[in-house]
């Protein structure tokens, strides 16, 4: 008798880790690839689980599918959150339509953006998941690309797909690989001695920086704060967020803090929304425009209010050659995230600047549901 016929991708896709050539791509660079490929609208094949094609970006107009993979959080807004296989919130969730999903139909399932359009979408089952491990790779690779959360699922029409596993995301989130590339001198408004550190790995876009005021000192904590890139708060003067004053008034002060004979480190990470992405962060900002928090608005996205990678900065205080800091922040978990990943915080310093009118609720946010500690 012959050899057994092997699963197919609509047999969802699996892909045993044997059958993987030694010479193939390391763990980290599969999971590259896959980030690059859901941006451009590919599909990717999950060892162990379906194929899935991200629903924002697809570029396989033809394809169909009958199930649709959504996060809880999204699943609840679509009135499921009564089922069982929908009650965890930001777990993924598969769901059934009846009818073949196209890509057209499926868009104002997963954006919620649409939902005033679309107000009677469903009726939706939610289903069983035989492949937990990658449906949360799956959602968790959507979040690093900037994309929604959503799939179809094993579609017909898919085009070739990329190669991943879920356990090649401990390998892409091991920090190991950061290195500092280059350092100059860069004078700026706060202090005209600064100097800039550029971080970069071999396997994320993302280019950290650190900018050092004042001299160094093994034995003296530095001031420290950790600045999440914010375009429009930075760069635009946004008024709905603090980003770009506690920026400013952060650099002042380390500058002080030199003039005094200390120094600070102001470390800006390339986690534009608190790690959701600069597009559904403004996606975001307009669900918060029809009512929602910044919470209710992350959450309406099927996406965290809270994902930034605090081990990077660990890691870019450790190429620095600082173990402990004067940490500056309102946020007391992000002073137990920086300390769970091996930095010690001698002092939580306290980084609270004027509300105005576009932001007040966006800091009672803060301060009610985020725990962050403002008067």
């Amino acid at each position: 008798m012959g050899e057994p016929e092997r699963p197919r991708a609509a047999d969802h896709g699996i892909r045993p880790l044997s059958e993987e050539p030694a010479s193939g791509p390391s763990p980290a660079r599969r999971v590259a690839q896959a980030v690059d490929a859901l941006r451009h609208g590919w599909a990717l094949a999950l060892e162990g689980g379906p194929v899935l094609l991200p629903i924002e970006t697809g570029v396989a107009t033809a394809a169909t599918a009958h199930q649709l993979l959504i996060s809880a959080a999204r699943a609840a807004t679509l009135k499921l959150a009564n089922q069982r296989e929908a009650a965890v919130p930001h777990a993924p969730v598969l769901i059934h339509g009846g009818e073949p999903f196209t890509l057209r139909s499926a868009l104002p399932v997963a954006d919620p953006a649409l939902d005033l359009a679309n107000p009677l979408q469903g009726p939706f089952k939610a289903e069983p998941i035989a492949w937990q491990a990658q449906a949360e790779a799956a959602l968790e690779l959507a979040r690093i690309a900037g994309i929604l959360p959503a799939f179809m699922v094993d579609p017909a029409e898919a085009g070739e797909p990329v190669a991943v596993g879920a356990g090649d995301l401990a390998h892409w989130q091991d920090h190991a690989a950061l290195r500092i590339v280059t350092r100059a001198h860069l004078p700026v408004r706060a202090s005209e001695t600064a100097e800039i550190v550029a971080f970069r790995s071999a396997d994320d876009l993302r280019e950290h920086v650190a900018l050092v005021i004042g001299q160094q000192q093994g034995d003296v904590p530095p001031l420290v704060r950790l600045h999440s890139e914010c375009l429009t708060g930075d760069i635009l003067g946004s008024l709905k967020c603090d980003c770009g004053p506690q920026l400013d008034a952060a650099l002042h002060a380390m500058a002080h803090e030199a003039a005094g004979g200390g120094w600070g480190v102001l470390l800006y990470l390339r986690q534009e929304g608190r790690g959701i992405g600069l597009i559904n962060k403004l996606r975001a900002y307009r669900l918060q425009d029809q009512g929602f928090d910044t919470v209710d608005a992350n959450q309406r996205l099927g996406l965290p209010d809270e994902a930034r990678d605090f081990p990077v900065a660990a890691r870019m205080l450790e190429l620095l050659g600082v173990r402990s800091i004067r940490l500056m922040t309102n946020n007391p978990k992000k002073v137990g995230a920086i300390e769970n990943a091996g930095v010690s915080v001698a002092e939580r310093v306290p980084h609270q600047l004027p509300d105005n009118p576009h932001n007040a609720r966006y800091l009672a946010t803060k301060r009610d549901r985020s725990g962050h500690l403002l008067s």
